[in-house]
């Protein structure tokens, strides 16, 4: 029943209501992550900012985006570094190469931690461990 009085032009109409409702959320989201992630925002103008936004949400997402849009970018680039830097770091903690491990043991020896034989048994290990090149 519905179909049959739902035109063509009602349904594009429908569409494009539903996109640009999309939009506004999507542009809400990236606004409160920007606000949130604003080291130069304190407390209460982070606060203003949102409540703004969650008031009037269109005149509040262009708003800020007419007066800390520059800003946007830099703030995603700061915290896509900063990830960056913490994926290499987990990475490098992580993936330690065997020469390392070696030379560890071999202060390790050194300073009389261990004994030759924990010394070779350990080396053994390590060495084990090592893929043999083709």
């Amino acid at each position: 029943m519905i179909a049959e009085t739902f035109g063509v032009g009602q349904a594009v109409y429908t569409i494009l209501w539903f996109c640009l409702f999309f939009i506004e959320i999507w542009l809400m989201i990236m606004v409160f992550f920007d606000i949130f992630r604003s080291n130069d925002l304190k407390g209460w103008a982070k606060a203003l900012w949102v409540l703004f936004v969650l008031i009037l949400p269109l005149i509040g997402i262009l708003a800020y985006l007419i007066v800390r849009g520059d800003k946007m970018q830099s703030h995603a680039v700061e915290a896509a570094r900063q990830q960056e830097v913490a994926f290499r770091r987990y990475v490098q903690s992580v993936a330690r190469h065997p020469t390392d491990e070696l030379a560890e043991l071999a202060d390790l020896k050194e300073r009389g931690l261990l004994t030759q034989e924990e010394f070779e048994r350990k080396k053994r290990v390590i060495v084990d461990a090592v893929p043999m090149a083709a």
